[in-house]
């Protein structure tokens, strides 16, 4: 029963060797333990440690169970962007008529991509949001695309289809991969999208891609690794440990290395929490979460340890080398803190003030350090003069003075403490657990700490973590739920969870459930939510060993990484980069007839602001804003007009957030029904688009279609934001929602000619849109440009422009804390909150998303700039707190005073809007997007007051629409009207 673990960081190789039979004694069964520097060559690094780890316990390699690893050897290829170790990928989209407007490598980063695009094929196939074919897959489909690969001498294969996490039998993808091996041979690795990430197609596939890309590498990595411990004469299982946590045979990691990309810092989190005994202690029983701190030589890595023993996961889209996948990665953020942080004395106007970090002499530090003979001022040095023994020689720093010792000190406590509160949830103080070998600089005290616990083998928790680390089965599925009970759905889930632990080597009798997410499907009508369910146990030596028979002689080494990097390719250039752009001094492209044609910096700029008006809903500008800039990049052009006596048709886009970053639109969706509408109404043309609503992704669709078609669009939108209702809608204007026509752009289109109510049309086209697969086009009758006036918002897409570009500013200066302020000298409104989301309620009524979120103050240490919340917020009580309600949209802020119920307030309702922006980098958050943790800031801005000042806009946009009944609405600020780009920039140029 004795286990190795291994951890490969960038400056330290550290190896554990560990007795699970003693693991109730003091030490927790760490029989030896050792600590070098990373070798060039990983593998010769881990034959060294494993090698010394059982000479120092006098153990025969007999005796070990299993070797378990961590590595950032496969981020780090992608991360550099190492030609050596990418190589380019095929796709094959199982997608039918979708997706083409979204291609495969859209967001790439250009140097990436060149790297990796090595062929792109559409087939038929896919899936609908409830499991039904989008269209049948063709077998000769995929033979003409493998006969293309072919010709192209590509080895490494990723098949995605539409939402293939759905398909549970795998009998879309795996099918294709079936006939691609057959076709290709079983020299050419073949990747299903639907084993490496969650739903949501581009995030998916892009991490499918980067999977595909750094196989070759992982897999020739991974014979090295084996052997090495063959070199050892050890005949036990070896593991790589992943992102979440747990363990992943080597076969297994041999086509997933994604997986194990992150491990790293999870590594420690899980070694600190089982050195510190918390699986066993009350803490963990109590439901507590613990703060792991590990620091290293150069960075010091923060992260949450939830009460199941598994690190708080982050945000659910990760960006990777500049590529945004949706893979599961531990909760974890870093700053330049280490052993080895070079400690400065910089001369200032107030004085000479001592800074500690961020650069680093790393894992140079026993050859710089002075207590170790160098010439370099560390912050070892520092802990060690000021009395920390058995580091280096002390007389060495013996002629620094107090003043600079201390000043240095409080310099590192005062990063901890930030970075700490950083990553809490409420203002109680914290259990911290100090790991990593750079932990000695790390003060006995820190302000908002309850208690601080170095456990024993501090130095090599990241080892420890690797060695016990758990056999997880994780069930990410999306659940039709009408004539269904939850409960029993999830409880079906979890005993498909639980049964795929165990046959991943998980032992039955110690695994359990540890995580049940459930996130209902916005805007769709058929209950359709998706049900995240995980179980872990200890790894069974049994179990380790079934799923470890594999096929791995000593013959398949056939090659060296060295000899990898003699014949290493020159990374090609990007010819057709982009150059820099100063936006302080950019000017927007109006024409003689005063039409704004949009750039890329423009689209990007109006996208961020659409998020902003978004209030929460409206999809994510994301995709549609993708599709858009590629439409310029193949030549296109986007025009807005602000003026023209033409009617216009209104053209909406209705879909499901999560089904619209799925099922990828194909481009024909809106002109199907468009052109569909015309006929009916027996009209030759019309002269350009206007959007339903300027937040979120809808605010860019009416783009799209006007530079496929050539039209401009109009500068504004019939909401001001996002909502369920529009204006027209609200003052029951003639033919403002009718006749309309709708479409799934695969030949399926409902024209409505008319409707009793505005509610009506809503949720008979809701109710269609469910029956096409939760996404389609919907075009609205014709609107004059008075109509468009009068009964809608105008210079709307200027605001979103100008909103987007004071966020990009902010940005370039690193005033992350400035936004709010930016954004409210454009529309009058109030910063009303900054703090952190602490909990989420979601649920689903009549196709409608209904919940609330919960946010708790920062504390008083905390980075943000306080001064651009109102004074009258800052004069509550330290334990106030707020809530969101939200019906797909922000619908109001609550104060709450906990035990003082009587003095809950609602601070603004709707029309006015209310955004939530993430603190860290400005970005405007959607409902969908809200979870625990989130550092946020809450904005409210005026609402127009079409929808404010008038019976009809209360009626249906105020709070009694939303069921507030006894709320009487109160603007937050009076409406300022957006200023116009083109009457602002019409003579600059």
């Amino acid at each position: 029963m004795l286990r190795i673990g291994v951890d490969v960081g960038g400056t330290n190789t550290d190896g554990v060797l560990i007795d699970v039979t003693k693991v109730s004694e003091p030490n927790r069964g760490v029989l030896a333990h050792f600590k070098a520097p990373t070798t060039p060559n990983v593998s010769d690094g881990i034959e060294k440690a494993i090698g010394q780890l059982l000479e120092r316990a006098h153990v025969s390699p007999s005796e070990v169970s299993s070797v378990s690893i961590g590595t950032t050897a496969f981020i780090n290829a992608v991360l550099e962007q190492d030609s050596r170790r990418l190589s380019k990928v095929a796709i094959i989209r199982l997608c039918g008529p979708y997706t083409r407007q979204c291609p495969p490598f859209i967001d790439f980063p250009p140097e990436l991509k060149v790297l990796m695009d090595g062929h792109v094929g559409y087939v038929d196939g896919g899936l609908e949001i409830d499991g039904r074919e989008i269209v049948p897959m063709k077998e000769s489909q995929i033979v003409e695309q493998c006969r293309l690969i072919k010709t192209k001498n590509l080895k490494n294969v990723v098949v995605a289809g539409v939402f293939s996490p759905l398909d549970n039998d795998g009998i879309q993808e795996a099918r294709a991969a079936k006939i691609i091996q057959q076709e290709l041979g079983p020299g050419v690795n073949v990747v299903c999208s639907r084993e490496v990430g969650q739903v949501g197609m581009l995030e998916r596939e892009n991490a499918s891609i980067l999977n595909a890309s750094i196989l070759t590498f992982a897999q020739r990595t991974i014979r090295h690794f084996r052997k090495a411990i063959r070199a050892l004469n050890l005949t036990c299982p070896l593991f790589l440990t992943q992102n979440d946590g747990t363990l992943t045979s080597a076969a297994q990691a041999a086509r997933l290395p994604i997986r194990t990309f992150a491990s790293g810092p999870t590594n420690s989190m899980r070694g600190a929490a089982f050195l510190s005994r918390l699986d066993e202690g009350s803490d963990a029983q109590q439901g507590k979460p613990n703060i792991v701190v590990d620091v290293g030589g150069t960075t010091t890595d923060v992260g949450v340890l939830l009460p199941s023993g598994f690190p708080r996961q982050a945000a659910a889209f990760i960006e990777i080398g500049g590529v945004r996948t949706n893979f599961s990665m531990a909760d974890v953020q870093s700053i330049g803190l280490g052993g080895g942080s070079r400690v400065k004395v910089v001369a200032t106007e107030k004085g000479d003030v001592v800074t500690v970090g961020p650069d680093s002499v790393g894992h140079n530090l026993t050859r710089d350090g002075k207590v170790f003979g160098g010439d370099v001022l560390t912050s070892t040095d520092i802990v060690v003069a000021g009395g920390v023994d058995g580091v280096g020689v002390k007389d060495r720093v013996t002629g620094l003075s107090t003043e600079l010792i201390q000043s240095a000190k409080n310099a590192i406590k005062k990063l901890l403490e930030r970075i700490i509160v950083k990553m809490k949830t409420s203002p109680e103080d914290v259990t911290v657990l100090l790991v990593g070998g750079g932990s000695i600089i790390a003060p006995d005290e820190l302000d908002g700490v309850g208690e601080i616990i170095r456990p024993p083998f501090f130095s090599v928790a990241n080892a420890v973590g690797a060695a016990m680390a758990k056999v997880a089965g994780e069930i990410d599925t999306i659940e039709i739920l009408q004539g269904r009970n939850i409960d029993d759905v999830i409880e079906g889930l979890k005993t498909e969870a639980i049964a795929k632990a165990i046959q991943f080597g998980a032992n039955p009798q110690t695994t359990q459930i540890v995580e049940v997410t459930n996130l209902p499907v916005q805007y769709v009508t058929n209950q359709a939510t998706r049900i995240i369910v995980k179980a872990a146990g200890e790894l069974s030596v049994t179990g380790a060993q079934a799923i470890t028979n594999e096929n791995d002689s000593d013959s398949d080494v056939v090659d060296d990484i060295q000899e990898l990097d003699k014949q290493a390719l020159q990374t090609p250039t990007n010819e057709d980069s982009k150059a820099v752009i100063n936006i302080e001094e950019y000017v927007p492209l109006i024409t003689d007839n005063r039409q704004w044609v949009l750039s890329e910096l423009d689209l990007e700029w109006i996208a961020d602001g659409c998020g902003v008006l978004g209030t929460g809903g409206g999809g994510s500008p994301y995709p549609p804003f993708l599709v858009a800039r590629q439409l310029l990049r193949d030549g296109r052009s986007i025009k807005v007009s602000q003026h023209t006596s033409l009617d216009l048709p209104w053209i909406v886009h209705i879909d499901a957030y999560l089904v619209s970053n799925e099922r990828l639109q194909g481009g024909a969706e809106i002109p199907a029904s468009s052109r569909e509408l015309m006929i009916y109404m027996h009209m030759p043309d019309y002269y350009g688009a206007i959007s339903d609503e300027i937040g979120g992704g809808n605010g860019i669709q009416p783009m799209i279609i006007a530079a496929e078609l050539d039209k401009p669009v109009l500068d504004a939108d019939l909401m001001g934001r996002a909502y369920p209702n529009s204006l027209p809608g609200a003052y029951n204007i003639e033919n403002g929602l009718w006749p309309c026509a709708i479409s799934d752009g695969i030949g399926n289109t409902v024209i409505l000619p008319k409707a009793s109510t505005p509610h009506a049309v809503e949720t008979i086209l809701r109710t269609v849109t469910t029956e096409m697969g939760s996404r389609s086009g919907v075009s609205m009758a014709p609107l004059s440009r008075k109509t468009c006036q009068d009964y809608g918002v105008v210079r709307s897409v200027s605001q979103a422009w100008r909103i987007g570009k004071a966020i990009a500013l902010c940005r370039k200066k690193n005033e992350i804390s400035g936004i709010p302020r930016s954004i409210l000298e454009l529309q009058n409104g109030a910063c009303l909150f900054i703090g952190k989301i602490v909990n989420v309620t979601r649920e689903v009524r009549k196709g409608f998303t209904w919940g609330s979120v919960t946010i708790v103050p920062l504390q008083a240490d905390e980075e943000e700039d306080t001064r651009v919340v109102e004074s009258s917020i800052r004069s509550w009580s330290p334990d106030d707190r707020i809530r969101i309600p939200f019906q797909n949209e922000n619908l109001y802020v609550i104060r709450e005073s906990p035990g003082r119920p009587n003095e809950d307030k609602i601070i603004v309702t709707v029309p006015d809007l209310i955004t939530v922006l993430d603190s860290q980098s400005g970005s405007s958050i959607g409902t969908q997007e809200y979870r625990y943790g989130l550092r946020v800031t809450v904005v409210a801005l005026a609402g127009n007051p079409k929808w404010t000042k008038t019976p009809e806009g209360l009626a249906c946009g105020g709070p009694t629409a939303f069921g507030l009944h006894d709320v009487e609405f109160t603007p937050i600020a009076e409406y300022r009207e957006p200023a116009s780009v083109i009457e602002e920039y019409a003579n600059v140029r």
